[in-house]
């Protein structure tokens, strides 16, 4: 992830958090919202794949561009319904699945 010019001092958040995981106390608490800001990291990423601003995202979701911020921050618990918003607005379709 160190090979954007834009961005030096970005690394990789995975070992980390692997690391952070074998914590009972944190993997307790990750085990709770963990999963939240797993989906605001996704539509962060899908916006940023998509090249657009917050407040265009916001402006095709009928929201405002701070509400798409708290979402992205992992800020706001999401619904079913939402999500299918996001999905539309970057015209890919929502998947939800048990594993």
């Amino acid at each position: 992830m160190n090979d954007d010019k834009n961005h030096p001092n970005l690394v990789d958040f995975q070992p980390y958090l692997d690391e952070q995981l074998k914590d009972p106390t944190f993997k307790k608490y990750y085990d709770e919202f963990g999963r939240q800001f797993e989906i605001a990291y996704a539509l962060l990423q899908m916006r940023k794949k998509s090249k657009l601003s917050q407040a265009q995202v916001a402006k095709k979701l009928g929201t405002s561009q701070s509400n798409i911020a708290r979402i992205e921050a992992g800020n706001e618990n999401v619904t079913v319904q939402t999500l299918e918003k996001f999905a539309k607005a970057y015209k890919r379709n929502l998947k939800i699945e048990f594993v």
